[in-house]
């Protein structure tokens, strides 16, 4: 299938003006960075992600209101997939000190009531786990049966038959089950999922991202140096930060602008970004291959004319490939979920700002240096 046959558009003549269009659009995109910065995820800022599945709808809005007042500071809470889904997320990793006795006295209240009268006694106690001893193995066994009925992480120190020590979970997840069940009685839930990321893992992380970008372009600027001249791959690369830049400088202007797209940077969306790149640098690389091919062709013909005539019958190809992604990632955006909209949001405005590059950025810095240099550019 083939469009825009014998197009013939002056590309390059209108250069200045896609200057101007990607110079907004870069300036734009800093400016946001700058003043308003990112919203990094738990992979990146560290603290506890926990994914709640209800049996019946909930509203968000009820919910956030029951847990924001429970001791664990600033709570986020975001609908995760469907109406009973529920994701939360805190900057904390453990039990606040303060509640951790709360706790304590909630666990004994569930021994009272599933064994009244049971001697027991705490043997050891951290920041995430709390363990029992009881009289005899048989009590232990019934009290891991109880305490997990009761919604507790629950399990038995040692497999040996005289074990008498119970080890029960303490966690934020646990804390908050605590509260919805008896807030919430009548919509029963299970904790699907919980992550916890600490600081430090988290800035290691944020500099791995950033370390696996600037290799993907360092790595492309040496291959198409080679490939190409060093100049095609110095616009290939500069092409591929505008992209870049623009992208996440939309993830920085619409958060907490447009409900929906209060979108955060996780390693999924590196991931998201190391794919457009992937994606705008093989669209920048047909364009240049086919100017390669003109070029040798061509030998007479001005560079303006030979890079008009690639960018023309590339232009085909070019727009049924990006279209056909397009449709397949906003399919993804629109029924994807929570989960993969941030991944989907930046390979959909990725791609359209991408396939913009490889047609009027790349190629135009190309004919620019050679205009400016007044170098001839031979293979």
């Amino acid at each position: 299938m083939q469009i825009f046959h014998n197009l013939n558009i002056d590309w390059l003549g209108k250069r200045k003006i896609f200057y101007v269009v990607s110079i907004s659009l870069f300036l734009i995109g800093l400016i946001s960075v700058i003043v308003r910065g990112f919203h990094y995820g738990i992979d990146f800022k560290g603290g506890t992600e926990i994914v709640m599945q209800f049996q019946k709808p909930v509203n968000i809005s009820q919910v956030r209101k029951y847990v924001e007042n429970i001791g664990l500071g600033t709570v986020e809470l975001k609908t995760f997939g469907s109406e009973t889904g529920v994701l939360l997320r805190t900057e904390l990793q453990n039990i606040p000190r303060n509640i951790f006795p709360k706790i304590l006295t909630n666990m004994d209240q569930v021994i009272q009531t599933v064994a009244p009268g049971v001697p027991y006694k705490i043997t050891d106690s951290t920041a995430s786990s709390v363990t029992y001893s009881f009289a005899n193995p048989d009590t232990a066994n019934e009290m891991v049966e109880k305490l997990s009925e009761a919604g507790y992480q629950t399990g038995k120190v040692s497999e040996e038959p005289s074990n008498t020590q119970v080890v029960v979970n303490v966690s934020i997840a646990e804390w908050i089950k605590d509260n919805l069940r008896q807030k919430m009685p009548d919509n029963s839930f299970k904790i699907l999922k919980e992550d916890h990321v600490g600081p430090k893992v988290g800035n290691e992380l944020k500099t791995q991202a950033l370390l696996a970008v600037f290799i993907s372009l360092l790595g492309i600027l040496i291959y198409l140096a080679f490939r190409f001249k060093f100049i095609f791959s110095a616009g290939a690369v500069l092409a591929l930060f505008h992209d870049t830049l623009i992208t996440l400088g939309l993830y920085a202007a619409l958060y907490g602008v447009i409900p929906g797209l209060n979108l955060e940077i996780d390693l999924t969306v590196v991931g998201a970004f190391l794919t457009l790149i992937g994606y705008s640098v093989n669209d920048t690389v047909i364009v240049f291959d086919r100017i390669r091919e003109n070029m040798k062709i061509h030998k007479n013909m001005p560079l303006k004319e030979e890079i008009n005539m690639s960018i023309n019958r590339t232009m085909s190809r070019t727009i049924l490939t990006a279209g056909t992604v397009l449709l397949a990632v906003f399919v993804l955006l629109i029924f994807g979920g929570e989960v993969l909209r941030a991944f989907s949001f930046t390979l959909f405005f990725g791609t359209i700002i991408g396939t913009y590059s490889s047609i009027f950025v790349a190629s135009a810095l190309v004919y620019e240096y050679a205009e400016r240099t007044k170098k001839k550019i031979e293979f």
